[in-house]
């Protein structure tokens, strides 16, 4: 039972980190989009950029985490964080854009809900399938294989991802987004969808000139100076 019990409260000291990291570090490609950004504190970015950052929190709290990466469209282009706690392997998806705010046990299939949207796992062959519903549709979103690979060879990845040609699906449209207070809020393209356990709002018609304020108005990052003057999505 003791073990259990430390099992328990490690596991919730790590979602309540995971969740920290998800209302503070907003997930956004403006690096890919825009170049390097000039702003300095600019936080978050895509999803290496949100899982190293988690990585060096969770090790400065003592948890026993390490790099790991995941399969997108048959693709491993994703980059996730492999927690270990009393001997069972969890995922923490903290690069994820979308809200999954629960590890995923390598050794149990699991299903949760947070603002009106659905995350569950399939567990076959040591693949872990990742599902996603939303305004009533459930799609693949992510596939995890169990067995790790060098930390070495993913940071290599992660180095030259944007110059290796690389096609990820959000190469060409603006992404925002960040769990504020108890709604979660996507900036995605021309229009920002705000998901609560109430239902969801769409907000359309949001041009690239307009972007920065949006972002500013609703997310409280001033990302203004990064943007201006530049126009690189097609």
């Amino acid at each position: 039972m003791r073990k259990l019990g430390f099992e328990s409260s490690e596991l919730r000291a790590v979602e309540t980190l995971m969740l920290e990291k998800f209302r503070s570090e907003p997930f956004h490609n403006l690096k890919l989009l825009y170049g390097r950004p000039r702003q300095s504190g600019l936080k978050g970015g895509t999803c290496s950029d949100k899982t190293l950052s988690f990585l060096s929190a969770a090790e400065q709290a003592g948890f026993d985490v390490a790099l790991h990466t995941g399969f997108i469209g048959g693709e491993e282009i994703h980059r996730l964080a492999r927690v270990s706690i009393g001997g069972r392997v969890f995922f923490a998806d903290v690069g994820n854009g979308w809200p999954a705010l629960r590890l995923y046990p390598s050794d149990k299939e699991i299903r949760f809900r947070f603002f009106g949207m659905g995350f569950r796992t399939e567990i076959a062959d040591s693949r872990i399938k990742v599902f996603h519903e939303r305004v009533g549709k459930e799609s693949l979103q992510l596939e995890i294989n169990v067995r790790g690979r060098p930390e070495d060879e993913i940071k290599a990845e992660i180095a030259r991802r944007f110059s290796s040609g690389i096609a990820y699906p959000f190469n060409n449209s603006l992404r925002f987004s960040l769990v504020i207070g108890e709604r979660f809020l996507f900036l995605r393209g021309d229009q920002l969808e705000i998901y609560s356990d109430q239902g969801m709002q769409v907000v359309q018609g949001i041009e690239e000139p307009d972007a920065s304020e949006v972002i500013l108005r609703h997310f409280g990052f001033d990302v203004g100076p990064l943007i201006a003057g530049s126009s690189t999505i097609p």
